[in-house]
Formats: C-alpha cells, structure tokens, sequence
C-alpha cells in the first residue's frame, strides 16, 4: 500500500466553483447547466457528472426543459466545504492508511508516524467541515 499526501482533484474544485455559482444567483431560480459552464469555464460534458452526483445526494434540484436548470436545495451557510469535497473526491484522509473502510495497515500497531497523520486528519476535516458556501461568499480580501 502506498501513502499519499490527498490532493483535491479538478472534480472537487469543479464541484466547489459550481455550488458557489448557485449560491450566488436567486435562491428561486433555476440555472441552465449551460450558463454555468459557461461562466465557469467547464465543458457542460464534464459538469454533467459533477452535477449528477451533487443531485443524487440531495445537494440540488434540477428540472428538464425550457425554464429548467438547477438550483441549491438549501442555504449556503449549511453546505460544508467537506461534505461536498467528501461527495466528489470519496475520502480527503491524507494517508490511504486513514481512509474509509481501512482498517489500517500491518505496521499500525508499530508505525510511529500514524499520530502525525491521525492530528493531520482530524485538522483537514475539522477546518473543511467548519467552512460554508457562504463563508467563501462573504470572505473580504
């Protein structure tokens, strides 16, 4: 088994730069899947897969049709930047000893660096989970 460092694919950021477009439009509206890729520079292809798995969860609604799109199911301040980096990237564990479903490695009764990579876990997850949309939204440079 080899240990990585995680990474955020382009899926996860995708997935984020997509829920923060829906949050910044009319909470009663609907947005066709072609003004968001087209304001966010992402193939309409690629953020079909993006947005499928968002509504399957629950995270959107969409409807079909003339007039459809999508749109959040909720406010912005109750989507957590984990929740949706956790429903496009699966586990945001730093170590693939960490991830869902593991139950380790053979040296993690000896492994003297598990503690670093535990801390580390619960830091990522701790600070993911405690940032909302619209915390990104409101964020002042």
């Amino acid at each position: 088994m080899i240990d990585t460092i995680m990474m955020i694919s382009t899926r996860g950021r995708y997935a984020l730069r997509v829920m923060l477009d829906l949050a910044q439009q009319e909470p009663d509206q609907y947005i066709p899947l072609k003004d968001i890729a087209t304001r966010q520079g992402i193939s309409e292809k690629y953020l079909e897969s993006i947005i499928r798995a968002l509504s399957q969860n629950g995270d959107l609604r969409g409807i079909r049709g003339k007039g459809g799109g999508y749109q959040l199911t909720r406010s912005p301040e109750e989507y957590s930047i984990g929740h949706i980096l956790r429903l496009t990237e699966g586990s945001l564990a730093p170590v693939s000893c960490l991830e869902d479903g593991m139950s380790g490695c053979e040296r993690s009764d000896c492994c003297l660096t598990l503690p670093v990579w535990k801390k580390l876990d619960t830091m990522i997850q701790d600070y993911l989970d405690s940032v909302s949309l619209a915390d990104l939204l409101n964020q002042q440079d």
